[in-house]
């Protein structure tokens, strides 16, 4: 699914993300938990404003964010 995300752009562009949309809601990133990276793209799982955890991926070349996965707070937990 291909969402919107604004970014902090400090020593590089999009260097993490700040806020995704879904639908017409915008939620905060509270924290970005983990980062990895492929040779095409950049994944974030992030915690968000509603407590849910996303995995949203960037597509650096295309420049396209899609939400990978979603799970609900007791869903996280180890």
């Amino acid at each position: 699914m291909t969402v919107r995300v604004e970014c902090y752009s400090g020593f590089k562009a999009d260097e993490r993300p700040l806020r995704l949309q879904l639908g017409e809601r915008w939620l905060a990133v509270e924290e970005v938990l983990d980062r990895w990276y492929d040779p095409r793209a950049t994944f974030y799982r992030v915690r968000a404003a509603d407590g849910y955890i996303y995995i949203l991926r960037h597509s650096e070349p295309d420049d396209v964010w899609t939400l990978e996965s979603l799970r609900r707070p007791s869903e996280s937990a180890p």
